[in-house]
């Protein structure tokens, strides 16, 4: 019996080659799940398995638990990881299920997968993926789609393709209302430093941030747009930047608490205070939000709950339920902490 079909019930494996045009073991690699496969040699073999009939390997034995699911991260170095890691160890366990957990497959935020990971996946007998803050290709999401592996995208790097299940935080949401409150203090030389310029999570907060400024009357300043890379350094020089404009801001709002971090030390090297010579506000709202001195106003998006959810829509998925929508967004809200203030007249 071949691994993935049977050749009892049913036509061989090379039966299914021939049909395909391919060899066996090549036939092989694409039942098993292997990654070293042409798209178009895959997609043929996957057609020759449907109309013949071959019958792959469940996915997900119902009757069996627990099962064992993928969690994809792309570091376990950072409270943001630990919160997500909460979040899907606690509603894994609810649900009867393992979790393998998997880091630094690329050492890029939002990295992809290193080729061959897939490989493993199919190997170990999982029984959906977890990708938090990943990037896939379109071979992969094909690949996935073609082995028939229910996968949630928790924040994903960019927008899924259509029908992906993917779950986040109210990114626009969060970005206006960070505005808002600077806003109300009497702000409105008002500076925001973004993650990535073409990140889905940092173009929705920057595109809050201008929503905000737009409703309330106060004109968009270009240059007091810039992009920080998620990197706490590179936020640092982004805020020298800002601060050495001819009219620098008297508020900022900095699209992740790391990177408002790196914003502060930027404020201590000009000889400057938080919030007396500006106010400065970021988000996630992650422990070193309550630690910074002083303590940062900041937008909380739900990281825990966030993962939880994804693990709910996860096993839905493997049980051949779909959710209402493709897209779970969960709402954000200001904490206001001691790091803004009015500005000075």
């Amino acid at each position: 019996m071949v691994r993935g079909g049977s050749a009892t019930t049913g036509p061989t494996l090379a039966v299914v080659a021939r049909e395909a045009g391919v060899s066996v073991p090549t036939a092989s690699k694409v039942v098993n799940g292997r990654e070293d496969v042409a798209p178009e040699t895959r997609r043929r073999v996957t057609e020759a398995l449907e109309r013949l009939g071959y019958v792959r390997r469940p996915r997900l034995d119902a009757t069996r638990t627990p099962g064992l699911v993928d969690l994809v991260v792309h570091s376990l170095e950072s409270s943001w990881s630990a919160a997500v890691l909460h979040g899907v160890e606690e509603a894994a366990h609810d649900a009867g299920l393992e979790v393998v957990v998997s880091a630094g497959l690329n050492r890029t935020w939002g990295g992809r997968p290193e080729r061959g990971w897939l490989d493993k996946l199919t190997a170990r007998g999982s029984s959906g993926v977890l990708f938090n803050l990943a990037e896939l290709t379109p071979s992969q999401y094909a690949w996935l789609e073609q082995h028939r592996i229910p996968f949630v995208m928790i924040d994903p790097a960019h927008e899924p393709p259509p029908g992906v299940v993917s779950v986040g935080a109210a990114n626009h949401q969060g970005g206006a209302r960070a505005t808002e409150h600077l806003l109300s203090l009497g702000h409105e030389r008002i500076a925001v430093i973004g993650g990535y310029q073409r990140k889905l999570c940092s173009s929705a907060r920057v595109a809050g941030y201008r929503s905000a400024l737009a409703a309330a009357g106060v004109r968009h300043r270009p240059e007091y747009l810039r992009y920080g890379d998620f990197d706490e350094v590179v936020a640092q020089r982004r805020m020298l930047e800002l601060l050495d404009l001819p009219e620098p801001p008297t508020a900022v709002f900095v699209c992740s608490d790391k990177m408002a971090l790196g914003a502060y030390e930027a404020v201590a090297l000009r000889g400057l205070r938080v919030p007396d010579d500006i106010s400065v506000v970021g988000f996630d709202d992650l422990p070193e939000a309550r630690w910074a001195t002083p303590a940062l106003t900041t937008v909380r998006q739900p990281l825990s709950e966030m993962a939880a959810t994804a693990v709910r829509h996860l096993v839905g998925l493997m049980v051949g339920q779909e959710p209402e929508s493709a897209r779970t967004e969960l709402p954000t809200r200001l904490v206001e902490r001691a790091s803004t203030a009015p500005p000075r007249t």
